[in-house]
């Protein structure tokens, strides 16, 4: 048990303690002055010392390029929005297990809903992977629900099958996709795996792509993690991932009142971890990488357009 150094529980310098308030109660009775621990509870709530969380607010490190890299993604959004052309912000959530395994959250039931009393992941019955791409412009929501591996040939085959089944009808006269990522995980700004399977799709759907990858240490303000996964995160809150289709439905649940909602899908393939791009697959790449900041600005064009 400790108090913050400087201080006892009367000086106005203590910011926080891990002391109950009958802890604090009882020392305050043994050094002269008897008082409950309802009273010290109402003292340290009237003096605005309440429960509260950690908050990471703290950044791990700085980015050079920053403030630029975001004037840039800024630029790129707003000529693609009066084009008309498509910006799909993109990202994999936790891997999340299959079973009867704890889930954070709260419900209104009348009885707590059973899940088993240790989260052995051997006990899963399997595993649900949710890559999600939030259409900025729509403000639409899907997922692509993997069961195997993140890894860049799984992020590449979500963006063709959402393409393919429902961005080209939303929109059928678009020239160009700008992709906003973050610069880690399966859509890595530093991977050529990464790049080779968007040169693949890209050459599959006839359409250029467009990519910026928000700074290192700068994920949250990915628009996707800000507008889309928080109320996906909400829907599924307290719930039981009990079966795969349970999964689905809480999912496909997602909407707020200003107009989102959210399409899910199953992609059943099995994808392998530890791929890394061959001497072949980097010479066959045609990025062309952009005079600014390079490394987090790029595109590629179909194989047939010059």
């Amino acid at each position: 048990m400790s108090v913050r150094v400087g201080g006892d529980p009367d000086e106005p310098d203590v910011v926080y303690t891990n002391l109950a308030s009958t802890e604090m109660a009882e020392k305050a009775a043994e050094a002269g002055t008897p008082v409950s621990d309802k009273t010290v509870s109402a003292w340290l709530n009237s003096l605005k010392i309440g429960f509260r969380k950690m908050i990471k607010t703290i950044s791990g490190g700085l980015s050079a390029d920053r403030e630029q890299q975001f004037d840039l993604i800024a630029g790129h959004v707003e000529s693609y929005q009066a084009a008309g052309n498509p910006v799909f912000s993109i990202d994999t959530k936790s891997k999340e297990f299959l079973g009867r395994l704890y889930r954070a959250g709260r419900i209104r039931t009348t009885e707590p809903i059973e899940a088993f009393d240790h989260d052995f992941p051997s006990w899963a019955d399997g595993v649900v992977i949710p890559h999600g791409i939030y259409d900025i412009g729509r403000n639409a929501g899907h997922v692509n629900i993997g069961l195997s591996h993140e890894t860049s040939r799984f992020a590449t085959d979500s963006l063709k099958w959402y393409w393919n089944r429902i961005g080209k009808r939303c929109y059928p006269d678009t020239n160009s996709i700008l992709l906003l990522c973050d610069c880690g995980g399966s859509n890595s700004a530093s991977k050529y795996i990464f790049k080779h399977y968007l040169q693949k799709l890209v050459d599959t759907i006839g359409i250029e792509i467009r990519v910026a990858h928000y700074p290192s240490y700068c994920s949250k303000y990915n628009p996707i993690e800000r507008r889309f996964f928080p109320h996906l995160g909400r829907a599924c809150s307290g719930m039981l991932f009990d079966k795969l289709e349970t999964v689905v439905k809480l999912m496909r649940n997602t909407s707020t009142r200003t107009g989102l909602r959210t399409t899910v899908n199953v992609l059943r393939g099995l994808y392998e971890t530890g791929e890394n791009a061959t001497a072949t697959m980097k010479a066959a790449l045609r990025t062309v990488f952009d005079e600014q900041i390079p490394r987090w600005n790029y595109r590629f064009s179909p194989i047939n357009r010059h």
